[in-house]
């Protein structure tokens, strides 16, 4: 297993102004409504998450910058695993949303095909969120 780090990023439109994308994203205590299956991850503190992945715990910091539109998280005490989101206008009442992940010896091939697929998702459930959430207002 390679010590470096490796880079994954993906973008999507989403359906609504740059605010309410962001502000569903941002919703920590409804994560799990579009982050893959496989993963769980509920808040445990002021900028702390706790999550749960493939059966294995670990704390996490979590960041929420509203006037950047922008989310950053990471595991707490090690540099293995960081992430982040970042919600663009990208006009006519549409957003853009580009979420990056950054982890430590994942260079392997099925790891980036799957973690693109697993970003593919949540994206895609982050635009169901989003949708829904529209359709109700």
């Amino acid at each position: 297993m390679s010590d470096a780090m490796t880079e994954y990023e993906l973008s999507r439109r989403m359906p609504a102004t740059t605010e309410i994308v962001f502000d569903t994203a941002a919703r920590a205590e409804e994560f799990d409504r579009w982050l893959p299956d496989a993963l769980h991850v509920e808040p445990s503190g002021p900028d702390r998450v706790h999550a749960t992945v493939a059966g294995r715990e670990a704390e996490g910091l979590f960041r929420s910058d509203r006037d950047q539109l922008r989310l950053e998280w990471g595991a707490y005490g090690t540099d293995e695993y960081a992430g982040w989101l970042q919600v663009a206008d990208s006009g006519s009442g549409a957003s853009e949303v580009t979420l990056h992940l950054s982890l430590l010896g994942a260079g392997q091939p099925d790891t980036a095909t799957a973690m693109h697929k697993a970003m593919s998702v949540a994206l895609d459930r982050l635009a169901d969120e989003v949708t829904a959430r529209t359709s109700s207002s």
